[in-house]
């Protein structure tokens, strides 16, 4: 069920059930922190493996003394600078956050959501919510109401209407150890960005069985139908001309292509930030349609092109196809 009640979204998770919560960078899937059978019902309904942990939503900066045990000066600096917005800190946890929510791990993910909607809900209630993206572990994570429903039915409580996702690329993770700050998941947030807050940033965005933080896990974001993703477009695409053919582009469509290619442009005018908020609804509008295949173009490796281009990489591993 698709409702824009916020009072009723608020009941249900105060009453232990699941809902879907639209933000700035994709919906979220949401349950009460501090109820762990709501939190395993996030795991069971997505399919997620219990060793990836969970990003925490809260109000405001204020509400990190609540579930931290320490916020270092540049995580502080950070918040401040980025705030609400798609930024995740990763922080050391105190005693009331579950090791359900961290995977075992001493840290916790935690961000404000930059979205209307999702600050009014969480002002609706007394405690934070647990929120991986609202979508079958390893899917398209989802950019509109509509992308949830579709994938869970009338197994959650309710989705929340927000509209699509303006940003519509996972937040940005970040973390600290000693003076070195990390980022652990690339996202809306540029590198260059949390650059100009803190100096110099160290990139750690792959992990092995056990990630530190969400969005690490090498297979991720794909869709059902096989994609590859290419630094060649031409080629690929001349030794698919018997079939049905998707393709991802950045700023222009190819020409002399068969009819049974279909071109999503991302972003026309060549804005990377465009390209990105467009990535995933593209991507669902072509799982869609019954195709052979979904070729993706390699995107410029600068700003919110490296983001795009790690997103596709794993959806590509994760459809069994990878880089070529």
């Amino acid at each position: 069920m698709i409702s824009d009640d916020i009072a009723l979204a608020a009941a249900i998770l105060k009453q232990g059930g699941l809902v879907a919560i639209p933000t700035e960078t994709v919906y979220g899937l949401a349950a009460n922190i501090y109820n762990e059978n709501a939190v395993k019902a996030i795991y069971e309904t997505k399919q997620r493996p219990l060793h990836n942990p969970l990003i925490v939503h809260v109000n405001s900066i204020e509400y990190l003394a609540k579930i931290t045990a320490d916020v270092p000066p540049m995580a502080l600096k950070l918040a401040e600078q980025y705030w609400p917005g798609p930024l995740t800190l990763l922080l050391k946890k105190n005693e009331k956050v579950s090791d359900l929510i961290t995977a075992g791990n001493s840290t916790v993910a935690v961000r404000v959501p930059d979205h209307p909607v999702a600050l009014a809900l969480l002002n609706e209630i007394d405690f934070p919510l647990a929120a991986p993206s609202a979508n079958p572990f390893g899917s398209i994570s989802p950019s509109r109401a509509e992308h949830v429903e579709e994938y869970f039915k009338d197994r959650i409580g309710m989705v929340l209407q927000g509209g699509r996702c303006k940003k519509g690329i996972e937040s940005t993770i970040v973390g600290f150890e000693g003076n070195q700050t990390i980022v652990y998941r690339l996202g809306s947030l540029s590198v260059a960005e949390i650059g100009a807050v803190v100096g110099k940033v160290k990139l750690i965005n792959k992990a092995g069985k056990s990630p530190v933080a969400p969005g690490m896990l090498a297979k991720h974001y794909a869709p059902a139908t096989p994609l590859i993703f290419t630094k060649n477009i031409k080629f690929e695409t001349s030794r698919m001309k018997d079939k049905k053919v998707g393709l991802l582009l950045f700023n222009e469509k190819l020409i002399g292509l068969p009819a049974s290619f279909v071109q999503k442009v991302l972003s026309f005018d060549g804005y990377l930030a465009e390209a990105a908020a467009n990535l995933y609804e593209a991507m669902h509008q072509l799982d869609k349609m019954q195709l052979d295949y979904i070729i993706a173009e390699y995107f410029p490796e600068e700003g919110l092109g490296l983001v795009i281009n790690d997103k596709l990489s794993r959806a590509a591993l994760g459809s069994s196809l990878a880089l070529i």
